[in-house]
């Protein structure tokens, strides 16, 4: 068993415009700084996803916002609000950045691979149910976890570990009420979006299954990643998920220009572990991650290396 690394070209040709951080040369640091490592990269198992379909899109996606996107992209249409550009090829970008992690979901139920890293972009975790939003088109992991649930009888329940900088609102929005998501996010508060209380935990059948971690500017790598050990700990004593997604943003990372947290290297992979560690108690290590934000593009290729190898290391 190894790693699966699902990457695409057409995640390169999204173009955001020039001095857009979610620029196309993210990708490009992370495939050279993988494909620059002699011995993680012969050993990963690359896949070259489809894009997903538009039934799979709307599995997490309202009909209407799928039209939109869609539209505008066909229409020369160059933003779909303030921070979200984009140009002739990123809906089908868009539809290919889902389809990874469908594909990513695909390699381990067929025993592939024992967990799988997702390259992709655009970024995912903002998309809410019915508008793209902060860089994001469609919310790649949810389609991927709505699609896991909907192909295969034995995934029923699925947690979502989202570390990004920056709340993910979005997938909180599309899980809010589901009693099988579990939706944990540790990320800058108060931060972009605005959202990501304490005080929000989920809504009716899906009460509890909601939990946020909010942390203050400047807060130290050690004290970070106590506060996500002890979250993983306190979820792990209640929810048994049949498959992990991770939302993996590495702007949390101390360098990078829209976040003032503080982890290095070594905590991303600390992080990994820990997730590693509950995933093989609970689902055979069953884990999709999938790339969100990181914007230094001097560090995110390497900070991006450590975590697949990490990945890899376990599988």
């Amino acid at each position: 068993m190894t790693t699966a690394l699902v990457r695409h070209p057409i995640y390169e040709k999204h173009d955001t415009g020039i001095g857009h951080p979610e620029t196309p040369l993210r990708y490009r640091a992370v495939m050279d700084a993988l494909r620059s490592d002699d011995v993680l990269w012969p050993s990963l198992l690359e896949i070259t996803p489809e894009p997903a379909s538009k039934g799979q899109i709307q599995a997490a996606h309202a009909p209407g916002h799928f039209k939109h996107v869609e539209s505008a992209v066909e229409s020369g249409i160059d933003r779909l609000d303030a921070d979200t550009t984009i140009s002739m090829h990123s809906f089908d970008a868009a539809m290919t950045a889902a389809g990874g992690v469908i594909a990513g979901v695909d390699a381990l139920m067929r025993g592939e691979a024992q967990n799988a890293f997702v390259a992709v972009r655009p970024p995912g975790h903002h998309a809410t149910g019915e508008h793209a939003m902060g860089f994001c088109l469609f919310n790649n992991i949810a389609v991927g976890a709505r699609y896991a649930q909907n192909q295969y009888r034995e995934i029923e329940r699925v947690a979502v570990i989202d570390w990004d900088v920056h709340h993910g609102n979005g997938t909180q929005g599309i899980f809010y009420s589901d009693p099988n998501v579990y939706f944990f996010s540790m990320h800058q508060y108060p931060w972009y979006p605005g959202t990501g209380s304490r005080g929000e935990t989920g809504h009716g059948r899906g009460l509890g299954m909601t939990m946020n971690v909010p942390v203050r500017a400047n807060t130290g790598s050690s004290e970070q990643k106590r506060m996500f050990e002890a979250a993983i700990e306190d979820i792990a004593k209640n929810f048994k998920p049949d498959m992990i997604f991770i939302s993996a943003g590495f702007d949390a990372h101390l360098t990078d220009p829209l976040g003032q947290l503080r982890l290095e290297n070594g905590d991303y992979v600390s992080m990994t572990k820990t997730v590693m560690q509950w995933a093989d108690e609970v689902c055979g290590g069953r884990i999709v991650s999938a790339l969100e934000g990181g914007y230094n593009l001097e560090t995110l290729g390497g900070t991006v290396k450590a975590h697949v190898a990490a990945l890899n290391e376990g599988a």
